[in-house]
């Protein structure tokens, strides 16, 4: 059992990993809440692009354990616009090597159709084909068809979900509210039993603080990613443990809950400079 308290998931950041002992606990759902450009994106973008070059030369370490599988699941974005993202922020031959090593699952026909954006924005395949699909789909939701998307996920995978900021504001009231949340919990359960991984991104400032604490309670991590003033320099990134369950104490004690955070198109997002919140 202490061994298997050990092992780690590596985020792959290199800078990261070993302040958390090699990287978060598997079966943990972490929750990256970013004001804008902060840097919650380019953690991922930056784990993703690690990952699957340690998934490809594999590591020596047996407390560290690689996902099986990395899923990328995207409600609003295409995988063309993702992969392009990527691949212009930090390496061209990124598009077409991570297109092979992640599997995507592209929610967003299913989030536009109970919209007023036309179809043709973002369907494909011709008119009738599309109003079949829509059909198939008429009894479903996002969240139902999320948690079937997850389910196609094998075990030992970690799963981005991009993002809770396009799907939360509309369920922001009354039962759906309590759906949602009820829907986040049902989450991180799943990912205990299935020793898998979850990283979900929230944009801050969109939901009220309240509802913001009520996902980050149903989470087992909470990151936060801000802008500082740095005097008469320009603004600094700056990431937060707000909480890990199981790691917290640890960081804590060493005083490793805030770090300064660079982003680079070599190197892309790092820690740098290690700070106690005071």
């Amino acid at each position: 059992m202490h061994d298997a308290l050990q092992v780690r998931v590596p985020t792959g950041i290199a800078s990261l990993d070993p302040v958390l002992e090699g990287g978060v606990p598997p079966g943990s759902a972490v929750l990256l809440l970013g004001e804008p450009g902060a840097g919650n994106v380019e953690f991922v973008q930056t784990s993703l692009i690690r990952l699957s070059r340690l998934k490809r030369d594999g590591v020596a370490d047996e407390h560290l354990l690689l996902p099986e599988c990395i899923s990328y699941v995207t409600f609003t974005r295409m995988q063309e616009d993702i992969l392009k993202e990527i691949a212009l922020s930090f390496n061209p031959a990124l598009y077409d090597r991570l297109g092979k090593e992640i599997v995507f699952h592209d929610l967003s026909e299913l989030y536009f159709d109970a919209s007023i954006v036309p179809p043709d924005w973002y369907g494909e395949g011709s008119v009738i084909e599309r109003l079949q699909k829509k059909q198939r789909k008429e009894n479903g939701d996002v969240l139902a068809e999320l948690a079937r998307a997850i389910d196609q996920c094998p075990r030992n995978s970690l799963i981005i979900l991009d993002s809770l900021t396009d799907i939360a504001p509309p369920l922001n009231e009354g039962r759906r509210w309590h759906a949602f949340i009820a829907f986040l919990r049902g989450l991180q359960r799943a990912a205990k039993r299935r020793n898998t991984t979850i990283y979900l991104l929230l944009t801050s400032g969109i939901l009220d603080r309240r509802r913001e604490l009520e996902i980050a309670d149903c989470v087992d991590a909470t990151i936060l990613f801000r802008w500082e003033e740095s005097g008469a320099q320009r603004r600094q990134r700056v990431m937060y443990f707000e909480k890990f369950r199981g790691v917290m104490p640890r960081l804590e004690a060493r005083n490793l809950v805030k770090f300064a955070v660079s982003i680079s198109a070599t190197e892309g997002f790092e820690v740098q400079n290690i700070r106690m919140v005071v």
